[in-house]
């Protein structure tokens, strides 16, 4: 294989990556806490899209519980956002991890 040859690949393994990224980003995933009481929506981006919480766990003198749920469902939210673009970007990859990309 010649060097023009694996540039080749490389160019079309880095588009089908950025096609992959962006199949991701459009995808949503949820994280809950307090048995779904509170539940955030992430896209594959990490980006918050969307946040509800059930108005029986909103109490003025639990404040702090609240803000833990919110805590707790948001960084779910964003690990499974996370896992669910390894796992497109692996499908481009065959799960080979390649520096740089996360």
């Amino acid at each position: 294989m010649n060097m023009q040859e694996i540039m080749r690949q490389a160019k079309r393994m880095q588009k089908r990556m950025e096609e992959a990224r962006e199949q991701a980003g459009a995808k949503t995933v949820e994280g809950s806490a307090g048995g779904g009481m509170v539940v955030v929506t992430a896209n594959g981006r990490s980006e918050i899209v969307s946040v509800k919480i059930e108005k029986d766990v909103v109490d003025p003198d639990e404040i702090e519980m609240l803000q833990d749920l919110v805590v707790a469902a948001t960084n779910q939210a964003i690990q499974r956002a996370n896992e669910m673009m390894n796992e497109e970007i692996g499908k481009v990859t065959g799960g080979l991890p390649i520096p740089g990309m996360f």
